[in-house]
This record gives C-alpha cells, sequence and structure tokens, in this order.
C-alpha cells in the first residue's frame, strides 16, 4: 500500500467533505501516519472510512470524525488538552499537533501501552498517557484549555464539566444506540455551561461511564 497516496485520498476524500477546512488541521492529518496506530491485523484498512477494532471492545474511530473533532475544538497550538480514551493513540497525535500539551486517559492498561509505543515511533513528544478511568478526568492538572472525548457517552459527567477553564471547549459524542450527536460545551463562568449539538454520528462506547438504567417491564 502506498500509505502517503492513500493518506492524500483519505484527506481530499474523506475529511474535507465533511467540512474540515481549516489548512492547520488538514496539514496534521495529512502527516500524522495513521498505519502507525493500526494494529497489524487491520494495516490494509488504515485509511479506510470505518472503525477500526483495538481489541477489549474498543475502536478507533472513523477519520473524518477524529479530523472533525479536532476541526471543531479550534485549537491554536497553545493549549492544554485532555483527551479521555487513548485508544490506539491515532487521536492523541492527531490533537499533539495542534496543542501545546496533550493528558491522555486511557482506561485499560494494555491499550495505554500500545498508544505509548505507537506515539514513540511517531516522535511525538508532547503527551502525556495515564492509566485511568477517564469518567473522573484529571482534577490535578486542571484547569484544562479543551476536553474530548474519543468515543461516545450517554452523558457528560460534570466532574470532567468543571475541569474547563472558563471559555473553554469540552467535545463529546453523546446519545443513546443510534440516536447520538457532537455536543460542544463551553464554560462560560464559573458555575455556567453552555451546550450546542454540532452533527450526527455514532461511535463507540467509551469505557467506564454511568450508563442510564433501562427500565423493563
Amino acid at each position: 500500500m502506498n500509505t502517503q497516496q492513500a493518506r492524500f485520498n483519505m484527506v481530499e476524500q474523506q475529511i474535507r467533505p465533511w467540512q474540515v477546512l481549516d489548512p492547520q488541521v488538514l496539514n496534521v492529518l495529512s502527516n500524522v501516519q495513521r498505519e502507525l496506530f493500526v494494529p497489524q491485523a487491520y494495516q490494509a484498512m488504515a485509511y479506510t472510512d470505518t472503525d477500526i477494532p483495538l481489541g477489549h471492545g474498543q475502536a478507533m474511530l472513523h477519520p473524518r470524525v477524529a479530523a472533525r473533532l479536532m476541526h471543531d475544538l479550534h485549537l491554536t497550538g497553545a493549549e492544554k488538552v485532555l483527551e479521555i480514551g487513548t485508544g490506539s493513540g491515532y487521536m492523541t497525535a492527531l490533537l499533539a499537533g495542534r496543542a501545546q500539551r496533550v493528558v491522555s486517559l486511557e482506561i485499560n492498561a494494555e491499550l495505554a501501552n500500545t498508544a505509548r509505543s505507537n506515539l514513540q515511533r511517531a516522535g511525538v513528544t508532547n503527551v502525556d498517557v495515564r492509566v485511568a478511568d477517564g469518567s473522573t478526568g484529571a482534577a490535578g492538572d486542571a484547569p484544562f484549555d479543551a476536553i474530548v472525548l474519543s468515543g461516545s457517552v450517554a452523558e457528560v459527567p460534570q466532574t470532567l464539566l468543571q475541569q474547563l477553564k472558563v471559555g473553554g471547549h469540552l467535545l463529546a459524542i453523546v446519545g443513546q444506540d443510534h440516536v447520538m450527536a457532537a455536543v460542544l460545551y463551553t464554560r462560560t463562568a464559573d458555575a455556567a455551561w453552555d451546550s450546542k449539538a454540532l452533527w450526527d454520528h455514532t461511535a463507540p462506547r467509551l469505557q467506564g461511564f454511568t450508563e442510564p438504567t433501562r427500565f423493563k417491564f
């Protein structure tokens, strides 16, 4: 596989049509080698528009979804970012390309170790990958300029929203079953947050987050 051509095709055919047009975001996507973050068994799918299994019930997001999350955070390069759900480290690498520092939390130790190795191979150095339950965030490093959840949740815990700076943004795919949307939360004051649904998409669940009780009749 010509990975350079495949990466170019991914950007032009999958990502641009999803209204990801920021030149700096596209530059990061064009330069991060996605194949370094894909399990060996799925190398042929590295640049396809699909979720890629990582084991442990986790999966890599579609390239266009990772790109759109990046785009909608509007990072400038000076931010401290918290990522929930490191997975293979691909989204982490994208964030690192547009932030000053990234703290990434992964609940599964094996995935965290793999992600560290992947990031090292890719030459990404401004990232701290930790084994932790992402639902509680990283209060010791807060406040963050931006928080991104690399997977879906039923709802965003208040604990995470409280770890944003005033003016900071949290982006997550929120909802149930086949009804989910990317929602952007903005902290507008010490005790006030706004939220806005941006686009519809379903994504694999992040582990460790509370699910609502389902009534049985």
